[in-house]
């Protein structure tokens, strides 16, 4: 004799409510993150307003000058002896060009001079970063 079970096998169902909500949570992750990688290699500084072109291209290094006259290749500390031999490996042989970076209330000297060391590391165009304002 054959006894028929009383519980018929349950399909699976997808729950798609769920999904949609960690995709949502994923994108405004993503989008979140991607702002704050737009000034990932700079140091914060008061840069002087000026009416520049924007740059289409954004130099992979970034020379920054702080008001109290310190130096960072992108965002690692440097001084004068060391620039030239820290910024060789990381200049693109293709388009060797550095941002610049000064702030408002850095010295001139150490900025001429530190856009002389990047000379000798073999950078040849130097873009000089501007805050818009009018």
């Amino acid at each position: 004799m054959k006894l028929r079970g009383s519980r018929q096998p349950k399909r699976g169902r997808i729950e798609i409510i769920p999904m949609i909500d960690v995709m949502f949570f994923l994108l405004a992750t993503f989008m979140l993150a991607s702002l704050t990688l737009k000034h990932l290699n700079t140091v914060q500084v008061d840069l002087p307003k000026g009416a520049a072109t924007p740059v289409e291209k954004q130099p992979p290094v970034t020379l920054t000058v702080t008001p109290d006259s310190k130096l960072f290749l992108n965002k690692t500390p440097v001084t004068l002896e060391t620039l030239a031999r820290t910024l060789k490996p990381l200049l693109d042989p293709a388009d060797p060009s550095v941002m610049v970076a000064a702030d408002n209330a850095s010295t001139n000297g150490v900025l001429v001079q530190a856009m002389l060391k990047a000379r000798e590391a073999g950078a040849k165009h130097f873009l000089i970063a501007v805050q818009s304002g009018h």
